[in-house]
């Protein structure tokens, strides 16, 4: 059944998500600051709304894609936002990467105006969002989660339930705290390894099938050649940059912080990648980071 979805936030990644939710024939109307992200989402199929107060009375389901936790608080708290205009039993679905209290403090004002809510944020980058193959890491009480789940499985190929509300924003600042660590050890071993005189797909057929085998070796390798379709071969274009990856690895320090958790390495990476972003890099893929740990940067 076709369901009225309000989408706010249609940059490169809740653009394509709300193209796929137009393709399912849901009836889409989004918002968003741009005129060329609301002339795609038109081009798709799909409307756009005057405002968020406009988009969200006549929406059964808000999904929402922001970039940080102070914009998720204002369009869903502030005057003329979400929780102002939604509809009590409106789903909300939040797929912004935030701060775990943000999401929380959302999650509980939007409970208390009776409207079933989860933070959902994604894994993937734009080519999963394009293709609707992303993960979601979900968090929020299981109805609120067996609502979102018939939406999210459009958008998304794996659909997690992490939790309660907020878990889903753990469980994505945790994942990428372990990729930014994995991808500067794969990259100092590449850059080792041109220094030693080992080939370079040498190492990574040796690697990839031994114990240094993980994720960003095998999957987003950051030297080019070993894997055609990295980044690393189309002059690390982004996937997912280097400063939306300091951001995630800024998260987790301040999670880490306010629970008293031991992150060291965490910590390492997140000031690794503020160097390198600080240098130039940060519209570069995030395994472009190779490029600063061999001076090339």
């Amino acid at each position: 059944m076709a369901t009225n979805i309000g989408f706010i936030g249609l940059g490169n990644m809740g653009g394509p998500m709300a193209a796929n939710l137009v393709k399912a024939g849901h009836k889409v109307s989004g918002f968003d600051l741009s005129e060329a992200a609301l002339a795609a989402l038109e081009a798709a199929g799909g409307s756009r709304a005057e405002s968020v107060a406009d988009l969200a009375e006549g929406a059964d389901v808000i999904v929402t894609m922001l970039p940080a936790g102070a914009h998720v608080r204002k369009i869903y708290q502030g005057e003329g936002g979400i929780l102002d205009n939604a509809r009590p039993g409106t789903l909300l679905i939040d797929s912004s990467t935030i701060d775990v209290d943000s999401a929380r403090v959302v999650a509980a004002a939007a409970a208390d105006k009776d409207m079933p809510m989860v933070d959902a944020p994604v894994s993937g980058g734009v080519g999963g969002a394009t293709a609707g193959t992303l993960t979601f890491m979900v968090g929020g009480p299981d109805n609120a989660f067996a609502a979102a789940k018939p939406f999210l499985d459009v958008m998304g190929k794996t659909i997690v339930h992490a939790g309660d509300a907020g878990t889903g924003q753990a469980a994505k600042i945790c994942n990428n705290m372990i990729l930014g660590i994995s991808m500067i050890g794969v990259s100092e071993a590449f850059v080792l390894a041109e220094r030693l005189g080992l080939d370079p797909q040498k190492l990574f057929d040796i690697s990839s099938t031994a114990s240094g085998q993980c994720w960003a070796l095998t999957s987003y390798c950051p030297v080019p050649g070993p894997l055609p379709s990295s980044p690393a071969n189309r002059d690390y274009q982004p996937g997912f940059a280097a400063e939306m990856m300091l951001k995630d690895l800024k998260l987790a320090q301040d999670a880490a912080h306010s629970s008293g958790a031991g992150t060291p390495l965490g910590a390492q990476a997140a000031a690794l990648y503020s160097l390198f972003c600080n240098s130039g890099g940060e519209g570069v893929d995030f395994s472009g980071i190779v490029k600063y740990l061999r001076g090339t940067s």
